[in-house]
């Protein structure tokens, strides 16, 4: 299964996507889509939108998933990472993608083993599971990627749940 998983934020909104079989994970694609502060709202939202629907149309993933806003330092803070993940999900919804959300801290469960788990850990992770070369320097397309396994490996085990039954 191909899936894209999506880190969202204002001026940095971290993609990538990883072809899964829910146990073992190759990485195909991951990135940036980097926003100026100075640039109006809605051109920034436009442009994320549409470099998300270039990936989606480029990779042909089957799902697509994003992490859940958590609390932000304040309340602009949070309405603009909501507008952003709006966006997300319209792209992902656009392209008739399965979705999924997920909480930072079942991001970290998932790909760490500790929801608790520090930024630096939860890269060491995606490093490890998915070998890139070269190394993912960007923290926002690491997390796009955790988000993405963390989306393969919770769907494999509904599926040998739902077989099981």
């Amino acid at each position: 299964m191909r899936v894209l998983g999506i880190d969202c934020g204002t001026e940095r909104t971290g993609y990538g996507v990883i072809e899964s079989d829910g146990q073992r994970h190759r990485i195909l694609t991951a990135g940036v889509v980097r926003t100026s502060a100075k640039s109006p709202m809605e051109a920034r939202l436009l442009e994320i939108f549409r470099k998300l629907r270039e990936v989606i149309r480029e990779y042909g993933p089957a799902a697509g998933a994003v992490e859940e806003v958590f609390s932000a330092a304040n309340a602009k803070t949070a309405l603009k990472l909501a507008q952003v993940r709006g966006v997300a999900l319209l792209a992902i919804a656009e392209a008739g993608l399965d979705c999924g959300a997920y909480s930072p801290l079942e991001v970290k469960m998932s790909v760490v083993g500790y929801g608790r788990a520090e930024k630096s850990q939860v890269q060491l992770m995606v490093h490890s599971l998915l070998r890139p070369e070269p190394a993912i320097r960007s923290e926002d397309a690491c997390d796009a990627l955790a988000v993405a396994i963390c989306h393969a490996t919770r769907m494999a085990a509904a599926r040998r749940w739902e077989n099981a039954e």
